[in-house]
């Protein structure tokens, strides 16, 4: 059964243009791993937030993800970058 995820990420107000830069940089090969099937980047309408609507075949293909480099070296960045930690929601289809 698919694993749909909700990301919130919350950058500081001066590393908005930087955390979504780097969400775009790994969109393609993140897309191109075996287990995506959906991999949407969102900006959120009335404040300052990123929003990640991902879809994966299963738990482990998300976490075949999260292991992979360019993955990290995102969430390295976010050390610096965040005002708070990444909020991930999981999901199964319901109907």
């Amino acid at each position: 059964m698919p694993l749909s995820v909700f990301a919130t990420i919350t950058p500081k107000p001066e590393h908005l243009s930087d955390a979504k830069a780097a969400v775009k940089s790994i969109m393609a090969d993140t897309r191109a791993e075996e287990g995506c099937i959906q991999f949407e980047l969102h900006e959120s309408a009335e404040a300052e937030r990123l929003h990640l609507y991902e879809v994966w075949a299963d738990r482990d293909a998300f976490d075949a993800h999260h292991a992979q480099p360019y993955t990290q070296a995102v969430y390295k960045q976010y050390e610096a970058w965040l005002a708070a930690p990444v909020e991930l929601v999981f999901m199964r289809p319901v109907a």
